[in-house]
């Protein structure tokens, strides 16, 4: 067992890994991240991850839906899942007392889910509901749209959700879900987590008791290839590990028009033009992850004074909302800035854009600023480490990829040693507008 100030690492013998960090507070976060997501979908699966983690809230054999959410809810808790591209995550909050109930609980949802057609049904209607909902906010539909151009021929190009048709697939027999489960839902890919007040060894003996009998296939999935080339990125992508193959691509949306190999509109019929710029970016561990992050809030981080924000907004009052966002994965990653605006101001929203991403590759930063950008990226990881469940889940996922979890302080000491000419090389490489990839919905 290894102790890192108050965060504490177990791993069992057959590969499960554990973290649970000590705190004063009486809740506790308490959960199972599986290192398993979209991208380790077939085309024809597509959307197996996010439907399965819909319906192990359905029932297993030994709670119905409305036990589960009454064995949880009913002591105040609350218990919540979400699904990423690389990634499915079944959590709860609660106080520290009842953490061994609501662990088992979980442990229960994953090892034991019925998938009972009668239930599983209704769950499809409430998927194929959400799609339609996301269908109709294009700020949120762009990303997915935006992925599927950047990572064009990857099964990272696959929706979340799913579609229609794949749902209907994967929903006529359980024993999809199930044989799904049994490849990718494997202790070496898992982490039990927990924030709270509780003594480690209980967490790692309560881990033990719920997982420990949870057997390594024989077979493991075949490694999933890194994303093909896109017609940017210069950035060298990491070698994958644990990720299955896929054949096919994915389906073409026929209202699109391809201006270029690097340019595409969507007619969406839109009030407002929906904009979305980036390219491939560097991956988790990557050397450069952290200076890109200190990079992207300098240029359009959630800050009212990003870059973007003060000439877009500001200063020509061209839109309402901009930002950029840096989303590194496994093996790969990507950087973009999205923006909506009125049709007219598009062309000026592009001309602005393009010369805040030219003043940071041809201006390094002098030492007041990048100390100023320092000193506020600082108070908001200070800040952001305040929200104990988003700090228990980022401890989650990086205890998946790196065996361990460290603080935001620790993290915040390697960012600090980020120099002008790091960012400036970084910004040359990343922001540079030939290099670019461009989605339109007009």
């Amino acid at each position: 067992m290894q102790e890192n100030k108050q965060t504490f690492y177990h791993i069992l013998p057959n590969g499960l890994k554990i973290v649970h960090r000590l705190t004063d507070s009486p809740v506790a976060f308490v959960g199972v991240m599986v290192g398993a997501g979209t991208r380790d979908e077939q085309p024809e699966e597509n959307g197996m991850a996010h439907y399965i983690e819909h319906c192990v809230f359905k029932g297993t054999t030994h709670h119905s839906a409305r036990a589960i959410i009454h064995a949880i809810e009913g002591i105040g808790g609350e218990i919540n899942a979400y699904t990423t591209k690389e990634e499915t995550t079944f959590y709860a909050a609660t106080l520290c007392e009842h953490v061994q109930r609501t662990l088992h609980l979980i442990a229960e949802m994953l090892l034991e889910p019925t998938f009972k057609k009668e239930e599983t049904d209704k769950e499809r209607m409430v998927i194929l509901d959400e799609i339609e909902s996301y269908n109709d906010q294009p700020s949120e539909l762009i990303y997915d749209d935006f992925e599927n151009l950047v990572f064009s021929g990857s099964s990272l190009a696959l929706p979340i959700l799913g579609t229609k048709k794949t749902l209907r697939h994967i929903s006529s027999k359980p024993e999809f879900a199930r044989n799904w489960m049994r490849t990718h839902y494997t202790p070496d890919r898992m982490v039990v987590f927990c924030q709270g007040n509780l003594r480690p060894d209980r967490i790692f003996r309560l881990a033990e008791r719920e997982f420990g009998s949870l057997q390594v296939p024989s077979v493991s999935p075949l490694a999933f290839p890194s994303p093909s080339p896109s017609p940017s990125p210069k950035v060298a992508l990491e070698s994958p590990s644990n990720r299955r193959s896929t054949d096919g691509q994915p389906t073409v949306n026929p209202d699109v028009s391809t201006i270029s190999e690097r340019e595409r509109t969507f007619r969406r019929r839109t009030h407002q033009t929906h904009v979305m710029i980036g390219q491939r970016a560097y991956p988790l561990g990557h050397e450069r992850q952290l200076p890109l992050y200190l990079l992207n809030n300098i240029l359009g981080g959630g800050s009212l004074n990003s870059r973007l924000n003060l000439s877009m907004r500001e200063t020509h009052g061209l839109v309402y909302q901009v930002e950029s966002t840096y989303t590194p994965l496994s093996d790969t990653g990507y950087w973009a800035t999205y923006f909506a605006c009125e049709p007219e101001h598009t062309e000026q929203c592009m001309t602005v854009f393009r010369h805040e991403l030219e003043r940071l590759q041809d201006h390094p930063l002098s030492e007041t600023n990048l100390r100023n950008a320092l000193r506020q990226l600082r108070g908001q990881m200070a800040i952001a480490a305040q929200n104990q469940e988003n700090s228990a889940l980022a401890m989650a996922k990086s205890m998946l990829y790196f065996s361990g979890a460290p603080t935001w302080q620790e993290t915040y000491q390697k960012i600090a040693q980020t120099t002008s000419e790091q960012l400036l090389q970084i910004s040359r490489e990343i922001l540079s507008v030939d290099n670019l990839l461009t989605l339109r919905y007009e």
